[in-house]
């Protein structure tokens, strides 16, 4: 326990020491997305009595939560590894639970601190309602902790700064944007729509819209089981690879 606490305030101080990168910078993103969109779109309605501002928030504020969580954990170790430091975390008495626990629960303290900037920020321009605030939360949960450990994958993956952007770039935030931040798939080609069910995304955004307005393109049950399914099996995956020391120690 004492190895998880160490490691897991070790990588909060990561974060925070250049918080003004990992904590403001995307809360200020997030913030001119909403200015631009709800400036142009203002006067539509995605959901019957639910403004386009409104219907954004929720889902720049998850948006923020899943890059954020991803960005930490994946940032944390690629840089450990080309710089050569991660050997001083392998080198202790650290089993690979702790390892997998310290890096994905700083990655989600890092997603929701972001998270809450955001909603923080933008209900002061725009109130938003939450109905469920346990749907919500429980997704942002979930959420955080699937894109902490896809981070720790793609840490271990990646051997070079392009190749982590690589990541980033075509698989994360295409990802992220198909995901219905933007819109409601109900607005999409049938095609487009079929396409955005096997996108795993979509079903966080959308379960975590659903405890501000109750609304939601899929029932949010069925939301809450592919997420849990998904961070399960991912988890667990993330799991066996740091016990093989795959990339890691050898």
């Amino acid at each position: 326990m004492t190895s998880f606490l160490t490691l897991f305030y070790k990588e909060l101080l990561r974060f925070w020491k250049v918080s003004l990168q990992t904590i403001l910078a995307p809360i200020i993103t997030a913030l001119l997305y909403l200015l631009i969109f709800s400036h142009v779109l203002s006067r539509h309605e995605v959901y019957p009595g639910v403004p386009y501002t409104a219907f954004l928030i929720p889902g720049l504020v998850m948006m923020s939560v899943l890059q954020n969580a991803f960005a930490n954990s994946s940032s944390s170790l690629i840089q450990s590894k080309i710089t050569g430091n991660i050997v001083f975390v392998l080198l202790p008495p650290i089993s690979y639970r702790e390892f997998f626990l310290a890096y994905v629960a700083a990655s989600m303290v890092r997603g929701m601190v972001v998270g809450m900037g955001v909603l923080l920020v933008a209900v002061w321009f725009t109130p938003v309602p939450l109905r469920h605030p346990a749907w919500a939360l429980g997704f942002a949960l979930l959420g955080s902790a699937l894109m902490g450990a896809l981070g720790v994958v793609a840490g271990i993956w990646a051997e070079k700064f392009d190749q982590m952007a690589g990541f980033q770039n075509f698989l994360i935030m295409p990802l992220t944007f198909l995901a219905g931040v933007f819109y409601s798939i109900h607005s999409l080609p049938p095609f487009w729509q079929a396409a955005s069910h096997f996108n795993p995304f979509f079903y966080m955004i959308d379960g975590f819209r659903y405890g501000f307005f109750g609304l939601s393109d899929v029932p949010p049950a069925r939301s809450l089981f592919i997420v849990t399914l998904a961070c399960l099996a991912l988890s667990l995956a993330t799991l066996q690879l740091l016990r093989s020391g795959y990339k890691l120690r050898y």
